[in-house]
């Protein structure tokens, strides 16, 4: 009962924070675009979340050489305190640079602090079933991905926008004060040598490849996540219906992540990512050529399964490329690493849209890398396989 109750807690954490908060910023790209940041172009707004995405997994660095020393609980809490503190502080933002500050860095700081070790708990707590313990992790994110945009959507003409995000706060306050509660770890502290970076990590073909994969995916696989909304409104569907499609791709992203997590404990991890993820790179590709509602629509449901599926699984494949003492430090990096890839990402699709006027060059974009970071996690696989032939 006890790793059953650990995986629950953390979906619960996961519903309004980490990627279920961080997966709406559709919304308020959407939002702000048309009223409070109308003279910024879209492309400066897309920096706001893309700092956002970058830095839930940039301090995993940090946070997961924290985690192998022992120092799970300080770290979290104080991530917890960031997060709501700075979701009440959005409330009272008007300049670009307020929100940049508030919801890119602040915002990003504290889910990032909080999905490092939060994932490490899971490598201590499951291993035979591991992927559908991530998966059912995974599905509270999209949750909060599905519940968040449409409370959004309902409570802004009611209450407006500040008290929108107090009450968003609060709901944060109460899901992570229950996280603090009764989430803990397993294993007791292993003092690997070292300091924050493990470069031996790096000779490791499977592990230096999958990094690389992840980077190149992160380039152009929350493109479409960032940008449905505003291309919606661009041929011609109602505004007031225009918010949904975010919520539309993370309900579709719950059944995703479950999927893959059940199948991933019978095949593997990556033998589960290669079709989602080319699945959702091909549906990248289709996205601008969506017309009509209920066209985007139906890209947006397949887009929001497959995508659901590659963040759902992305760390298992790491916790199996070494020690679990060293887990959290070798995530660390991993993490790190494709961060820069979320950081550049959505700013580069929002500038080709900009030069070109449309979405369909942005399309082009980040299908191709989607792609490319399938390939390589197919040649990743290919040295792990490789490497268990050679010890038969």
């Amino acid at each position: 009962m006890q790793p059953m109750l650990i995986a629950l807690t953390k979906s619960s954490d996961c519903i309004f924070n980490r990627f279920g908060y961080v997966n709406s910023w559709g919304i308020f790209q959407n939002y702000y675009t048309d009223t409070i940041l109308s003279n910024s172009s879209p492309s400066s707004i897309a920096w706001i979340g893309s700092i956002q995405y970058s830095l839930v997994f940039l301090p995993a660095l940090v946070v997961g050489r924290l985690f192998d020393l022992g120092y799970f609980r300080s770290v979290f809490l104080t991530s917890s305190a960031i997060l709501v503190i700075a979701t009440f502080l959005i409330a009272q933002c008007t300049e670009y640079w307020h929100f940049l500050l508030c919801q890119g860095i602040l915002v990003g700081i504290g889910c990032g602090g909080i999905f490092g070790p939060t994932t490490a708990v899971i490598a201590h707590w499951f291993k035979k079933r591991r992927g559908l313990a991530m998966g059912v992790v995974a599905m509270g994110s999209s949750l909060g991905g599905t519940i968040l945009p449409i409370a959004a959507r309902s409570l802004i003409p009611r209450v407006g926008f500040q008290w929108t995000m107090r009450i968003f706060g609060f709901i944060l306050f109460t899901s992570l004060g229950a996280a603090n509660l009764l989430l803990k770890r397993r294993l007791p502290p292993k003092h690997v040598s070292g300091g924050l970076l493990n470069l031996r990590a790096f000779r490791s073909a499977p592990y230096t490849i999958y990094c690389v994969s992840a980077f190149v995916t992160f380039l152009g696989i929350y493109t479409m996540l960032t940008y449905v909304a505003v291309s919606a409104i661009e041929v011609g569907v109602n505004s007031d219906f225009a918010f949904y499609f975010i919520a539309i791709a993370n309900a579709s992203s719950l059944f995703g992540r479950y999927a893959a997590g059940r199948v991933a404990d019978i095949i593997g991890p990556m033998n589960v990512m290669i079709p989602f993820t080319a699945w959702t790179g091909i549906l990248t590709y289709a996205w601008p050529f969506a017309k009509s509602k209920s066209s985007l629509i139906a890209v947006t449901v397949i887009y929001g399964f497959g995508s659901g599926a590659y963040v759902s699984l992305i760390s298992n494949p790491i916790m199996e490329m070494g020690d679990t003492g060293d887990v959290g430090r070798r995530t660390g990096m991993f993490m790190s690493i494709l961060a820069l890839g979320a950081l550049a990402g959505p700013p580069i699709s929002g500038a080709i849209s900009t030069a070109t006027g449309n979405f369909k060059a942005v399309g082009y974009y980040a299908g191709t890398t989607v792609l490319i970071g399938v390939g390589l996690i197919g040649v990743s696989r290919y040295f792990v396989l490789r490497r268990l032939w050679g010890k038969i």
